[in-house]
């Protein structure tokens, strides 16, 4: 969509009166002369036509005879354009005008010009006010830039300017110095410092000549003084570390050029500044001059931050280019280098780190320019195999995956132009073949996918060899790629690389190839695999190559896209996807939709030429897949063109479309829907200002019949009765009980209407939302306001304000005040979502004039000079009251809570009235308010209120125990318990409720008039007599909440409140509506509670409040405010530290409010400041947070780590805390080893915070992933303190295990130290250079496989594979095998034992699922390994007592049988291998029986392991090659020792479980055809096990194992099962059946029952097919199960069981065209299938819809070819469902007994007045609990739907059924129910939508079925009976 261009504001100029006189006096009137020409342009108001006005000077001038130089205007109005060029701000594109106007003066006029200039800037310069400075600076610098008149005033004045700049630098150093901390301030006045400087470089570059001409020779000139005052002021700057960082490095080039003006002789500088930079400057070598005003840079040891900045000026300010320098350059150049180089592994800061990063790749520039010219030496130290190149490739693997964004780009410019300098070196040789490039490929390719700066390197080096030499290496790259495209956060970098090497490819081969052949290939390797993960990708996949890849690979070759839609098309048909894949339809849609959206191809050429069909788009804007409904939609409404004219189809399809889409669970479907149909919008709103256009130039009609078939007006028609209908059918839909998020939708796309055709008036509108509006459509936008959910509110309420006008004028005064009733009551509701609903409610009626009047005047007293007072705003006027009335009934209710809280819990609780109140306030412009006066005092009572509010209900929030404060019984025994905890808290009640049972009983009505009457209340234990009783029972819950959200509101009001303090100055403090003092008080406030609360949500939203108070502080001009954040820091810090014990801060629950407070106090200063209050508290933590060996209390320690915990978590701290993290990780390691629970559970806590920080946020469920880890090196440079740190823990750790005393040591930090180790993985890219080398750590963490806790000897064998390379493997392997001990050893560890097999296990794991596979040495490796494991097999067999270390064992043996199982086929006969296995198998006691109880520690881990080798082997052996070999082993072999049917007989479960596992594996895998080419290996296992299975199903007691078996029997062909029935469990077929149904019945166990009803379903179906008799009992006990399971509150296992059933018996039963099982049934069956479709889970929908696509499928196969939609949504299936009954019911000839049974479906079978009452007892019952809600489905939707088709099928039939004794029953039921229905209407409260929003949705439900029914029934009657019965009286 084109963007319009923002209009440019441009200020105009005003001249003063003298100036306008002087213009007067010279102006003519009768012909336009300078003056007046500029007299006209002062007298213009808009800067525009003032640019056009001064652009007509210079022809006019020009224009003026030779001699009129001396005419005084001339002079005259050359002043005035001096003045003005010098008044005008330095952003004013005037100014730019202005100057590049006078550069083309005429040389006659320029010395009077100079003149003009010289005395303006004369005067400019005399300015003496720091803060003036500024201005003249601009000036200065605009002077200078591309203004020859500028240029030469400044030559003119050019000591002046020196003076100027010498004084400003002096001036605002000084001026900062003295508002120290005043951050506003400060900034400004470095901003003015760093123009300063700017400008004294900008003079000393532009005017050189100037400079040099009276400059060496006599060194007492004034020149050579400023000059030297510049560099001395520089020199101070640099060196400066308070200065902001932009200063600081301004500075250093600044000291760099004027060293480089003053120095002499020019060729000793690079050695002058090498010396400096290295630090080894000896004074004698250096002149005087530069020692007396560079003297710090001399003497000093430079900080780091200098070096930085000074290396950046000689790259940026001398000249490399061209060999100037000389040999003194180059070694300039390679000490710069070998300098950042240095500093990289010192400036850690994220800052420092960006400026460090944004240097090198500037010196990679530098040095490219220097080799162009340099000597043959520098050739070979840049070369790529340099010592200096190879440091530089450190640093980019380093850090191209830093957090940083900035750093990662530099780092991949750096690599850029690391290969440059290389080729540079190498120019004349083969480049392609170059070793360096060959080995940085391999190495590259060799990492795996998920690092990043993976990408971007292969990119650079894509561009240098081509992508042909990669492709030649791997051609499976660019699937590998796509792969990658799973995950978002490296879809970008995967997609920029394939763009690269796309390219590439093609540039390739265009160069290569004359003809066009060579475009075939390209589509192979670069289209193909994308369209196959289009059509069988998972989402994720699909959505990001569809969003990164697919645009820029049609861009590089938009003539593919013919190619891509002539193999979908082909599929499309076939293939049309499913729930989970787009299939090749989805493919085409996404596509298509792309294509257009970038313009290579139109819609209606697309539909002309036959690539889509509308029937095509149809089924995508219906699929099941929600992305292909999103493409097509896409397709329709992106367009290239924003005012294409959008034609009838597109309208039609997008009715269509909205009929069945808009009630989507998920929010990113719901999101894309609206902004499509946005752009659909506006599209249709600018093409119709095109049409209008053309419309109104009739002249241009011939034009338009060429351009377009229809007439403008005819589509500007269309246009609107399109939009009115969209409209139409988005209000229809917010009917009573839709459910969220087709309100969500409807609101949405609402919103985005109003916003597109709300043009400014005077254009002519297409159309408009608020001729669209009547009363009940704003009631029921109203309504959506009781909407549980808070975003349907918002959009409402939007949608609302932007259609105000017209919906106060269609509502009522008596409407509107009841709504305003409404809103008062529910303000006090103890519902806490009820007073958000006030909020809303109030917010809207504040904008309508009248309210005074309609509502307020009955409340509050009239207040008649407000209204005369015309100038305050409506809004303001009502708001004001609106508090006031909140505020008095919110002070009486605090009132009364100070007599008994519990009373308020049940009454009126008081946090609505403050919600709404806050909520008011937020809607008030609070810069434009005019009853100020009125304002403070509301203000302060507001304030006032929420104190005492806030000690009314403190008390609960802070005790020790908030969250049960009151026991749920009321025995005597817990009343007394009560009192303690009451007597601990001290609440404010003074009654003495508390002793007496807890029941209130109380007549609400009364209480709440006593409330508002403002009469004091009776003791409320007294019961107060009504007609009505009703007992509120005031539970724990409804305290705590009542206090806790008080809590919130009030600290959210008043965070509000403080925002009222005017961010400008406080000169009078009448400004603002709040005070200083009061702020100050409200900080107190939150400061108590912060530090006070015990409850988590009443401090974390004082937390909310307090974070608004503190962002207002620091900006804040007020010195005394300003400075508070830091005086409460060290407050808190101090009073932490002191640990006196009166201190009431909270030492449980992590330190409850004291990390927020510290959070917000830290997280509130300026981001750009130095951010000294973040360190200052981070090194206070730290040094607290270190354990002491002093016995001093734990406390201020506990408290340090959950500080520092949440610091570490808060991301608004972003980078500024990264340099603590690896003191933090050393704190929290050291606390874990502390004796003291408290420490050790924050230290963990801590931890674990950190481990996220510096690995960043787990995504996925793997606990073994490679993402979230980083390479040893990555981590260990950017946290360098913790490589000695913890090798040093390790070591301590490792020490202990091996103590060889009898007692065993368990060291505590063992567990952290091996979770950091195992996130850390090694990188081919390790090079010799890095000290930081993972060798040390390998000999520590084999040892700690020796602990004796199992779990760290787990984690160590995990931790050991990343530091093990993968060639160094089989040598680690074989080395940890040796160490295992023989059968005789003497000293046999188990626990060391154990160890090591894990770390082999887990290393042998890594290497068989390595790359290598193929490799010799893998090969050489693996026969070793096996060799060695073959020594050591007395592990694994009975001499080996041990159960555990067996089993590890026979894990790593079962491991090596999976992998050489696959490579059997590689020709690698290990048959001596198989033959120990087979030994091992004997030997075990699954031959010989198992002699233990399962109470031996190890023998359930023994005999799984056993067993799954035996399966393994089993697998092996009877497969091709050993079952045909020859040889005599292999006959041996070929007989394995156990039989999978012995397996099944083991007494132990866990054994049966695996076998039956495998077994039904292998059915699948036969199943799915997996096997078929590989001869019966498996078909061998298989035979005859169904007698075996079907014993065991009757026998078997486990539950899992049962579950399989019958799994096993489902997924086996009955056709073998049934006829072993009798032979073995002596059941024929229909037993079996009766049986399994009776499972089905008795289980308690939803997978049993589930697999149950699917084995049964499929036996019925199985007898019925083939005609076997089924008794009717059992069928209809069959068909009650299966209705029984479809019901909504079943688990979602058993609904989707009852789907596939469902789906299963669909051809057979529901749609054959005889009726099988009866109507009653077959209608029963269906009904199930609807009540499937409207389930709230997705996946259940989805497999429902799956019943309707295999009826579609099954009708398309009958019926023959036209195009009918098969794959569908729900929605769209629900519809379809009721159409399919209706045919089948006239197929069937059914239609007079099934009529009926549908329209009773249509009423619904409720029970009113049941419904009535049980609902009235759940709305008071339950505070949050929703019960069972289904928030999906709508009940209206499913009645519209059913008795659109019933209508139809009567309609077609023209039944009748007049004397129907049925249809009577039903018609007396409906208007029973019409007539209960209305009474039920008419006793409801006034505004029930908003008091009984339950009760009521529910009726208005009823009633519109009731209807419907009543007008169905009255068309089949006949004429007669009609008149007798009346329905409409209902």
């Amino acid at each position: 969509m084109v963007l319009k261009k923002k209009e440019i504001q441009v200020d105009a100029f005003f001249l003063d009166h003298q100036q306008l006189e002087k213009l007067q006096r010279f102006s003519k009137a009768e012909e336009q002369n300078l003056a007046s020409l500029l007299l006209h342009c002062a007298q213009l108001n808009n800067g525009i036509q003032q640019i056009q006005c001064i652009k007509k000077i210079m022809p006019l001038v020009e224009k003026m005879g030779q001699n009129s130089a001396c005419d005084p205007m001339v002079k005259a109005c050359l002043d005035i354009l001096g003045e003005t060029y010098f008044s005008l701000g330095a952003k004013n594109p005037l100014k730019k005008v202005l100057a590049s106007s006078l550069n083309g003066l005429p040389e006659r006029f320029m010395t009077l010009a100079v003149q003009s200039f010289v005395c303006c800037l004369r005067e400019e310069l005399k300015t003496t006010d720091v803060y003036l400075y500024r201005k003249v600076l601009d000036n200065l610098a605009s002077c200078m830039e591309d203004f020859s008149l500028g240029r030469a005033s400044v030559k003119n004045l050019f000591e002046e300017v020196l003076q100027f700049l010498q004084k400003s630098l002096l001036d605002i150093q000084e001026e900062n110095r003295q508002n120290h901390g005043n951050h506003i301030v400060q900034t400004q006045l470095m901003h003015d410092l760093l123009i300063a400087i700017k400008v004294s470089m900008m003079l000393v570059q532009k005017l050189q000549e100037n400079i040099q001409g009276s400059l060496w020779k006599h060194h007492e000139s004034f020149v050579w003084q400023s000059m030297c005052s510049l560099l001395k002021s520089s020199t101070n700057f640099l060196m400066d570390a308070v200065l902001l960082q932009t200063v600081q490095t301004t500075s250093g080039l600044a000291v760099i050029l004027f060293t480089k003006t003053m120095y002499e002789p020019a060729e000793e500088l690079p050695s002058l500044v090498s010396d400096l930079l290295l630090g080894s400057i000896k004074h004698t070598d250096v002149p005087a001059w530069f020692v007396s005003n560079c003297g710090t840079l001399c003497t000093e040891e430079c900080p780091d931050s200098v070096l930085l900045f000074l290396c950046h000026g000689a790259l940026a300010m001398l000249e490399w280019k061209n060999g100037s320098m000389g040999e003194n350059g180059e070694k300039l150049l390679l000490d710069i280098a070998s300098v950042l180089l240095s500093l990289s592994s010192e400036l850690k800061e994220s800052s420092m780190a960006m400026s460090l990063s944004r240097i090198l790749a500037i010196w990679t520039n530098s040095a490219q320019a220097a080799l162009v010219s340099g000597s043959p030496n520098l050739k070979i130290k840049l070369n790529g195999n340099s010592d200096i190149i190879g440091k530089l490739l450190e640093y980019i693997y380093t850090h191209w995956e830093h957090p940083l964004d900035a750093v990662r780009h530099q780092t991949k410019l750096i690599f850029k132009n690391l290969l440059q300098i290389h080729r540079t070196t190498i120019t004349g040789s083969n480049e392609k073949s170059d070793p360096f490039f060959v080995r940085l490929i391999k190495h590259l390719l060799s990492l795996e996918w998920h690092v990043k700066g993976k990408y971007a390197s292969l990119g650079c080096l894509v561009e240098c060899v081509g992508t042909e030499n990669i492709l030649r290496l791997d051609t499976t790259i660019p699937v590998q790629i796509l792969d990658v495209m799973n995950d978002q956060s490296l879809a970008p970098y995967a997609s920029d690389l394939l763009e690269t090497m796309f390219t590439n490819h093609k540039a390739h081969f265009t160069l290569s190839f004359q003809e066009s052949t060579w475009i075939d290939q390209w589509h192979d390797i670069w289209v193909s695999p994308l369209l196959v993960i289009l059509c069988e990708g998972n989402h994720d996949q699909t959505t990001y190559i569809i969003d990164y890849y697919l645009p820029k690979l049609l861009k590089c070759s938009p003539d593919s896209l013919s190619y891509m839609i002539r193999i979908l098309q082909a599929s499309a048909d076939a293939n049309l996807g499913s729930r989970s894949t787009r299939g090749a339809l989805g493919a085409l849609m996404a596509c298509l939709r792309t294509a257009r959206a970038h313009g290579h191809l139109e819609l209606s050429t697309m539909m002309s030429n036959g690539l889509v069909s509308t029937e095509c788009i149809k089924q995508g804007l219906v699929h099941q897949h929600n992305q292909v409904c999103i493409d097509a939609l896409g397709l329709l409404c992106e367009t290239h063109r924003s005012t294409e004219i959008v034609s009838m189809e597109e309208m039609q399809l997008i009715q269509f479309f909205m009929m069945y889409n808009l009630n989507s669970q998920s929010p990113s479907v719901r999101q894309q829907i609206g902004s499509l149909l946005r752009k659909l919008f506006c599209r249709i709103q600018e093409s119709s200002q095109v049409l209008y256009k053309l419309e109104q130039n009739k002249t241009k009609q011939e034009l338009l019949e060429n351009s377009t078939k229809r007439h403008p007006l005819g589509i500007l028609q269309q246009y609107k009765d399109f939009m009115s209908s969209v409209c139409d059918r988005l209000f229809e839909v917010l009917f009573p009980g839709s459910s969220h998020p087709t309100r969500f939708s409807a609101l949405t796309i609402l919103g985005s209407v109003a916003e597109t055709f709300s043009v400014p008036k005077g254009q002519a509108q297409v159309f408009q939302l608020d001729q669209e509006i009547d009363s009940t459509r704003v009631r029921t936008l109203i309504q959506c306001f009781a909407s549980t959910f808070e975003e349907v509110k918002v959009l409402a309420f939007g949608l609302l304000m932007k259609l105000r006008d017209v919906a106060f004028n269609l509502q009522d005064s008596e409407n509107l005040a009841l709504l305003f009733q409404a809103a008062v009551d529910l303000s006090t509701s103890t519902k806490p979502y009820d007073c958000v609903t006030a909020s809303y409610l109030l917010n809207f009626l504040v904008h309508h004039k009248g309210l005074q009047h309609i509502c307020l005047g009955k409340w509050l007293e009239h207040n008649p000079q407000m209204d005369e007072n015309t100038s305050v705003s409506t809004v303001e006027k009502n708001t004001l009251a609106v508090i006031k009335l909140l505020l008095v009934n919110v002070e009486e209710e605090i009132f009364q809570a100070k007599k008994s809280l519990l009373q308020a819990a049940a009454s009126f609780p008081m946090y609505g009235r403050v919600h709404c109140i806050t909520g008011a306030l937020q809607q008030l412009p609070s810069n434009k308010l005019t009853l100020v006066a009125e304002w403070k005092e509301m203000v302060a009572r507001l304030i006032l209120m929420s104190y005492k509010l806030s000690a009314v209900v403190s008390p609960v929030v802070q005790s020790s125990s908030p969250e049960g404060l009151i026991p749920m019984d009321s025995d005597s025994e817990s009343a007394g318990r009560l009192q303690m905890i009451l007597h601990e808290i001290q609440p404010q009640d003074t009654n003495y409720y508390f002793i007496q049972a807890k029941i209130l009983k109380e007549h609400c009505k009364v209480e709440s008039e006593k409330v508002a009457d403002h009469r004091p209340m009776d003791n409320i234990c007294t019961e107060m007599r009504g007609k009505e009783r009703q007992t509120c029972d005031v539970t724990a819950q409804m305290v705590l909440v009542c206090c806790w959200r008080s809590m919130k509101e009030v600290s959210l009001l008043l965070g509000t409140l403080c925002k009222l303090l005017p961010s400008h100055a406080i000169s009078e403090p009448s400004d603002g509506l709040i005070t200083v003092e009061q702020v100050k008080n409200i900080g107190d406030y939150f400061k108590h509670h912060l530090l006070q609360s015990r409850h988590r949500g009443a401090f974390e939203l004082a937390y909310a409040g307090f974070v608004q108070l503190t962002e207002m502080l620091s900006r804040c001009n007020s010195e005394s405010l300003r400075k508070m954040p830091a005086q409460w820091l060290s407050g808190v810090l101090e009073e932490i530290k002191s640990c006196d014990p009166s201190s009431t801060l909270c030492a449980t629950r992590r330190s409850a409010g004291i990390p927020f407070y510290i959070q917000a106090l830290l997280a509130s200063e300026p981001k750009k400041s130095k951010t000294d209050l973040l360190k200052m508290t981070m090194k206070e933590l730290i040094s607290l947070a270190a354990p002491l060996n002093e016995s001093l209390s734990v406390i201020p320690q506990v408290h340090a780590l959950n500080i520092l915990r949440a610091l570490f978590r808060d991301t608004r701290l972003g980078e500024n805390i990264m340099p603590y993290v690896a003191d933090g990780i050393q704190v929290a390691i050291l606390g874990f080893t502390s004796p003291v629970w408290a420490v050790r559970n924050s230290s963990t806590l801590l931890f674990s915070a950190l481990i996220t920080r510096i690995f960043g946020v787990k995504r996925g469920k793997d606990e073994n992933s490679k993402k979230n880890r980083m390479t040893g090196r990555e981590f260990f440079s950017r946290f360098p303190s913790l490589y000695p740190f913890l090798l040093k823990q390790l070591e301590v750790v490792t020490n202990t295990l091996n103590s060889e005393a009898a007692e065993l040591k368990i060291h505590p930090s063992l567990f952290l130290l091996l979770l950091i180790l195992g996130r850390l993985y090694p990188s081919p890219m390790d090079g010799t250079y890095s000290a930081l080398s993972m060798a040390p750590f390998v000999p520590f963490i084999i040892r700690c496989g020796h602990s004796p806790v199992y779990r760290s000897r787990e984690m160590s064998g995990r931790a050991l594979v990343p530091f093990v390379m993968v060639n160094e493997v089989p040598h680690t392997v074989l080395s940890l095998l040796e160490g295992l001990p023989d059968s005789t050893s003497p000293c046999i560890r188990q626990n060391n034992i154990h160890g090591t097999l894990l770390q082999v296990f887990h290393l042998l794991q890594s290497y068989l699922e390595s790359k290598q596979l193929f490799s010799l040495g893998f090969q050489q490796g693996l026969g070793d390994i096996i060799a060695c494991v073959g020594t050591k097999l007395w592990l694994a067999k009975r001499p080996n007592p041990c159960l555990v270390t067996r089993a590890a064992y026979l894990d790593v043996l079962v491991m090596l049988s999976t992998h050489l199982g696959k490579f059997q086929k590689q020709g690698m006969p290990l048959f001596g291998f198989w033959e120990e296995m087979n030994r091992v198998i004997s030997d075990s006691e699954l031959m010989s029986g198992i002699p233990y109880s399962s109470a031996v520690p190890g023998l359930i881990q023994y005999l799984q392991s056993i067993t799954k080798l035996v399966i393994e082997v089993l697998l092996v052996t009877a497969g091709p090659d050993i079952q045909s070999s020859s040889s005599p082993v292999a006959k041996k072999i070929a007989k394995p020792p156990l039989s999978i049917v012995h397996l099944l007989h083991c007494e132990f479960h866990e054994v049966r479980l695996l076998a039956l596992e495998a077994i039904l594996l292998w059915l699948k895998q036969i199943n799915s055809k997996q096997i078929a080419e590989e001869g019966g290996g498996v078909l061998c296992l298989l035979i005859d096990l169904e007698g075996a299975l079907l014993t065991m199903a009757l026998k078997e007691k486990n539950l899992q194992c049962f579950c399989k078996v019958l799994e096993i029997l489902y997924t086996m062909d009955l056709r073998n099962v049934l006829p072993k029935t009798e032979c073995s469990i002596k059941m024929n077929p229909n037993e079996l059946l009766i049986w399994s149904l009776n499972i089905v019945d008795i289980a308690n166990s939803t997978e049993v029952q589930s697999i149950a009803l699917k084995f049964a379903s499929k036996l019925v179906i199985h007898l019925l097919q083939n005609h076997q008799k089924i008794s009717e009992e059992v069928l209809k006990t069959w068909v009650q199960l299966l209705v029984y399971f479809c019901g909504d509150e079943q688990q979602t296992e058993i609904l989707l069981a009852a789907a596939e059933v469902l789906k299963s018996i669909t051809s057979y039963l529901l749609i054959n065209e005889k009726l099988i099982l009866g109507l009653s049934d077959t209608l029963a069956m269906w009904k199930c299938v609807v009540l499937l479709l409207q389930n709230e889970d997705l996946v259940v929908r989805d497999a429902a819809a799956e019943v309707i696509q295999a009826a579609l499928s099954e009708k398309k196969s009958s019926k023959g070819t036209e195009f009918a939609l098969r794959v569908v949504n729900a929605p769209m299936a629900l519809d379809l469902a009721f159409g399919i009954l209706c045919e089948l019911l006239q197929q069937w000839g059914e239609i007079r007994a099934g009529v009926p049974i549908l329209l009773e479906w249509l009423l619904g079978d409720s029970d009113l007045k049941r419904d009535s009452e049980t609902s009235a007892l759940e709305e008071d019952d339950y505070l949050f609990d929703k019960g069972e809600v289904n928030f999906w489905a709508e009940k209206l939707t499913h009645v519209r739907q059913l008795s659109k088709h019933l209508l139809q099928l009567i309609s077609m039939t023209h039944l009748t059924l007049p004397d129907h004794g049925e249809l009577d029953q039903l018609s007396r039921t409906a208007l029973d129910q019409a007539q209960l229905v209305g009474h039920l209407l008419r006793v409801l409260p006034p505004t029930p939508e908003f008091s009984k929003t339950a009760e009521f949705t529910r009726l208005a439900i009823q009633n519109e079925r009731i209807s419907v029914c009543l007008k169905i029934l009255n068309l089949l009657k006949s004429d007669d009976t009609c008149k007798n019965e009346n329905p409409e009286n209902y």
